[in-house]
């Protein structure tokens, strides 16, 4: 049973998350190349601005928003998954390798196959889809062994030996490729958001509607998972399937995601290990506000780097120059 003043300690925490998301975006609306006063931002969401403030705002700036912060939600899904089932806490889909397997998928689709542009929009999640599951299985099928099972530590080293591959290949791929496809792939692999439009959203917001309560129905079960395994046998959990299941939600998850922004990492890593800081580790407990956490940072990141010089940074190099000495931080305390 989890302690009352816990819970509303959550519920408040929670409260906070979603007006720092609600701030964010309001500022996110108003700043860019094209300012928003507030008076005129109230105006033109209330349907009284012009034709040219309601483009930047309806066309440009909102999509790009819920874009980044239903992304950010995923991929904080996605790390606090991939924590659970590996019991490592340094786990995320960007370090081991689920994100780069998306990538390649992605980037052989885009250089190499015919695409229609009216289903570019709705293919690119599937096939960056297929490409992580595939990584997801060959990195799971080199970390098992028969003898004791699913290794969680040699997972992850596995991970991340499989990221480093498969950047490789991924300059291979793109060596040959024609000059503008090449652009493409290299704003890609630096997380510059570019699913900025509202056909994008249709294509993330299904994954997150399904997953999201998915995962919360089987949260106990990660908390299972989190201990050790004679105990989790010992109160009937299979351990294998479900870590099969939950590794194909947190692929699932990151594949959606990182198809729309790019190559984002540590939003999975950072957003899960300030909830447990700020609640404990119940999955229960910490799995919502990571949701609202990893929103919020990809969202600040994104904000800033559109707003900081005259030349937008990519969002996956701000969240980059926060989680790498995050990272650090972790191996060294560990």
């Amino acid at each position: 049973m989890i302690h009352p003043a816990l819970i509303k300690k959550q519920r408040i925490i929670l409260i906070i998350s979603l007006l720092l998301i609600i701030s964010t975006v309001i500022i996110g609306m108003g700043i860019g190349s094209s300012s928003l006063t507030f008076d005129r931002l109230i105006q033109t969401l209330l349907g009284s601005g012009s034709r040219n403030e309601e483009f930047i705002l309806y066309s440009i700036r909102l999509p790009r928003i819920v874009i980044t912060l239903l992304a950010g939600m995923a991929l904080a899904l996605s790390g606090a998954i991939l924590q659970g089932i590996t019991r490592n806490d340094l786990a995320d889909p960007g370090i081991i390798g689920i994100n780069s397997g998306a990538g390649v998928a992605i980037a052989v689709f885009f250089l190499f196959f015919p695409i229609e542009a009216g289903s570019f929009v709705y293919m690119i999640p599937v096939v960056g889809f297929l490409g992580a599951v595939m990584t997801g299985f060959l990195i799971y099928l080199f970390a098992y062994s028969r003898k004791s099972g699913l290794q969680p530590v040699n997972l992850v080293l596995i991970g991340i030996g499989f990221s480093a591959a498969l950047s490789g290949a991924m300059i291979v791929i793109i060596s040959s490729a024609k000059r503008e496809k090449v652009d493409f792939i290299a704003k890609w692999i630096a997380g510059n958001i570019w699913g900025t439009d509202w056909p994008f959203i249709v294509a993330l917001l299904p994954w997150l509607i399904i997953l999201i309560p998915f995962t919360l129905y089987r949260a106990n079960r990660l908390n299972l998972l989190g201990l050790s395994e004679p105990v989790a046998v010992g109160v009937g959990v299979s351990i294998e399937r479900e870590r099969v299941t939950l590794l194909l939600t947190a692929v699932a998850l990151a594949a959606a995601a990182v198809s729309v922004t790019g190559g984002i990492s540590f939003i999975g890593l950072i957003a899960p290990h300030l909830a447990k800081s700020l609640v404990g580790p119940r999955n229960q407990l910490f799995i919502p506000i990571a949701i609202l956490l990893g929103g919020w940072l990809l969202l600040v990141a994104d904000t800033v780097g559109r707003n900081l010089i005259d030349t937008t940074i990519p969002a996956g190099i701000m969240v980059a120059l926060i989680g790498a000495p995050y990272f650090i931080y972790l191996l060294i305390r560990d």
